[in-house]
This record gives C-alpha cells, sequence and structure tokens, in this order.
C-alpha cells in the first residue's frame, strides 16, 4: 500500500483514456485522451513511431491481406504482391494506459510507461467505408505457405567476419562509417563475450563437444540484403540496420574457428562450400535425420521424381506447390527464383551474381522434399534443398561444391 500510495501522490498511478487514433500519408492525429498538450504530443510522437508508414505499411499491410486470404486473384509473383492496393488510411480504437508499470504482449507500446490496447484495427481508402484487420487463426500458416514467405530481399553485398577471443574484428571489406560499428556490435552479440563466447560455440559443435577447447577466434559471414518483400519467419533476418527504405537486413552463417590462431576448421562438414557426394543436402539429411525424396523441376513447368517416391494423392497437390515456389513454368517467374538462388548460393565465390545480366538461363534445378512433408497440410516448398543445377538440361552442376560452375564463371 505504501508504494501504490507513493505513486498516486506522485500522479503516477495507470491512468487509462479511450481513444480512436488515425494515421494518414505519415500523419496521426488523436481523438479523445488526456487534456494536457504536452501529454498529448508527446503521445503523437510515440504514436508515429510505433505505427509504421511508407515502404514498412506497405510490406505490412499485404502481408496481413495474404494472411486474412483477401482478394481473387493469385498472389505468386513479386509483380502480384506489389499490385495489392494499399489503403492510405488507418482508425485504431483502444484505451490509452499512462504510467503503466508494464506492457501486455498484445498492446501497442508507446514509450515511458504508456501503451495503446487496441480494440478495432480498421482501414480505409476513401475514409468512408472501413475494412477491419482482423487475422484468422491459421493465418501464419496460410502465410508460411505462400512461395514468397521463403524470399529474401535483394542481395546487396556479403562480407566475412573474424572475431578474435580479446575482442578484435576483422573485416574483409571497407565498409562506410555509419555500417562498421553496429556490424561489429552485431558479430560480438552474435559470438557472445566472456562465458558466452564458449557456450555459443559449443552450441554450434554439437553433441560429444562439452570438452572442446575454446576457440582463438571465430569465422562468421554476414549477407546484406534489402528488406523481404513479404515478411515471415521463413526469411527472417539475425537484425536489420537502418530505417526505412534503406534498412539493411543482416543475415549471418557460422562458418569456422581456430584453436590456434592460425588453421580454420569448419563447424560442419561442407559448411564452407565443400563438396563431395550429396553436398549440403546429404549434410543437412543426416543432421536432420530426416529421409528426403529427389525431385527435378524443370523450366517449362515439369516437375518428375522416381516412380513411386510420391503418394498418387499427393502428386498433384505436390507439383503445383513446387511450381508456385519456384516460378516453373512462367519464364519471369522461374528466371527471377533461379537468379535469386545462384546469387545467394555463390554469394562468397562471386558477390556481383546478382546484378549480372548475363547469367545463363537454368533449365531445371534437383531438390530434396523430406518424406514426411509429402503428406503433410503444410506446404512441402517450405522445407525442399535445392542441391544441383543445370544449364543445358543435360550436365548437372553442384550447387555447394567447392568450385563456382564452369558456365557461371564463362559469364
Amino acid at each position: 500500500m505504501g508504494e501504490a500510495k507513493r505513486r498516486k501522490e506522485l500522479g503516477l498511478m495507470p491512468t487509462t483514456y479511450p481513444v480512436e487514433v488515425r494515421a494518414m500519408n505519415g500523419e496521426v492525429t488523436l481523438t479523445g485522451g488526456p487534456d494536457d498538450p504536452a501529454v498529448r504530443e508527446r503521445l503523437l510522437e510515440g504514436l508515429r513511431s510505433a505505427l509504421p508508414g511508407g515502404g514498412a505499411w506497405e510490406r505490412g499491410y499485404r502481408q496481413l491481406h495474404l494472411m486474412m486470404g483477401r482478394g481473387t486473384e493469385p498472389v505468386t509473383t513479386p509483380e502480384d504482391f506489389a499490385a495489392i492496393p494499399v489503403p492510405p488510411q488507418r482508425r485504431l480504437t483502444g484505451d490509452l494506459v499512462l504510467n503503466a508499470r508494464t506492457v501486455p504482449e498484445d498492446a501497442l507500446p508507446l514509450g515511458e510507461g504508456a501503451h495503446l490496447r487496441v480494440r478495432t484495427s480498421e482501414t480505409s481508402h476513401d475514409g468512408e467505408t472501413w475494412e477491419t484487420l482482423s487475422l484468422p487463426e491459421d493465418g501464419m500458416e496460410h502465410l508460411m505457405r505462400h512461395p514468397l514467405a521463403r524470399e529474401r530481399g535483394p542481395l546487396l553485398g556479403t562480407l566475412t567476419a573474424e572475431h578474435w577471443r580479446e575482442g578484435r574484428i576483422d573485416l574483409d571489406a571497407e565498409l562506410p562509417e555509419h555500417l562498421l560499428e553496429p556490424l561489429e556490435d552485431l558479430v560480438r552479440e552474435w559470438h557472445g563475450e566472456g562465458s558466452e563466447w564458449q557456450a555459443r560455440h559449443l552450441d554450434l559443435l554439437g553433441e560429444g563437444a562439452a570438452e572442446a577447447a575454446p576457440p582463438q577466434g571465430r569465422r562468421l559471414r554476414l549477407d546484406l540484403h534489402g528488406l523481404p518483400l513479404l515478411p515471415s519467419p521463413l526469411n527472417q533476418p539475425e537484425a536489420v540496420l537502418g530505417n526505412g527504405e534503406e534498412s539493411l537486413a543482416i543475415y549471418l552463417t557460422p562458418l569456422a574457428y581456430t584453436l590456434d590462431g592460425e588453421t580454420w576448421l569448419p563447424y560442419a562438414e561442407d559448411s564452407e562450400g565443400a563438396g563431395g557426394e550429396g553436398g549440403l543436402a546429404e549434410l543437412l539429411t543426416q543432421m536432420l535425420d530426416v529421409q528426403t525424396v529427389p525431385v527435378t523441376v524443370w523450366a517449362d513447368g515439369r516437375v518428375e521424381w522416381a516412380e513411386g517416391d510420391v503418394p498418387p494423392a499427393q502428386a498433384e497437390r505436390v507439383r503445383g506447390d513446387l511450381r508456385a515456389a519456384t516460378g516453373a513454368g512462367d519464364p519471369a517467374a522461374w528466371a527471377e527464383w533461379t537468379r535469386t538462388l545462384l546469387a545467394e548460393t555463390f554469394a562468397g565465390e562471386a558477390p556481383d551474381l546478382a546484378e549480372r545480366g548475363d547469367l545463363p538461363a537454368v533449365q531445371g534445378v534437383r531438390l530434396d522434399l523430406p518424406q514426411d512433408s509429402l503428406t503433410d497440410p503444410d506446404d512441402p516448398a517450405q522445407y525442399f534443398i535445392e542441391s544441383e543445377v543445370t544449364f543445358d538440361g543435360e550436365q548437372w552442376r553442384d550447387l555447394y561444391a567447392e568450385e563456382l560452375p564452369q558456365e557461371l564463371r564463362e559469364a
């Protein structure tokens, strides 16, 4: 009671106001709420930060549009996604809470002990007709099945960081000053310091590594992308740097470690692109103890597998899902998907692939589907692992071999 009395005397007891919030073209207005102009302005600042605008609002709305199953036209390509009309006006009603000691998970945090408990959220194209944003229970599952939910934003660059136990970080590229410190902080956070340095190292080594010596240094790859067109848990980056359209989505891949400061050891066999029969698909299969089915997808839309590998009752659905995920049968969608596949796979060997216009056309891709996914209600395209490509329909190139495929070197 003493603490409650003190907070009441200081005017710090939680206070609730019914409000309506409107947002349009970056402008936020508050209907109702506290009378104090200074408090209202502080709350408006919090709302402007909390409510996404510009490109962030467009991506967020289009994501919700797909999760809610709205629209009648299929959305399978980036162009389809960009064509979804975005309402410019938003309206939220709820309870504005000041001096709160905690913020509920389902509330909109506004900073300095304030949050908005949202009761209704609506959008409008004309300011007269309003549509409710109501996410169905299976909304996230619907999103995860969408082919664009796997796609990252455009690859902007790749670099390698060597982080030494005493704290030094060596980057293999010259970076703008405003990026250097945030990326170094990200590497430190990822590897941890003190006892976390060894604990996270052991996590990557896996079972039987409890007695392993602490490494002197660790090597990490950082892939710098633009923001994903369709954000989802399948393409969520480890970090986002910057704001607005200039933001960078950072994806991290642990590569290797050194015990003596000279010899580098991969965290897993083939983790740095080493070849070997089966490549990454075989490695992941062994790690996860998953039985897979080899499937070949062709540019013209054919999807092939050995007789009996896929249950007949699931064959049509699996073919449709893989065509949607890869763009097979649609020349523009297939070209975009295969270009992204090559650029991301060989980012370390040829960082400029994403920008080159002379890449040879991919005729087919071999991939592996987990057997369990064939009868699962979820889309198996979430889980497939690409293993080989062919540029002429006859010679197959391992995506995880040590060297860049000859066709790409010639291009």
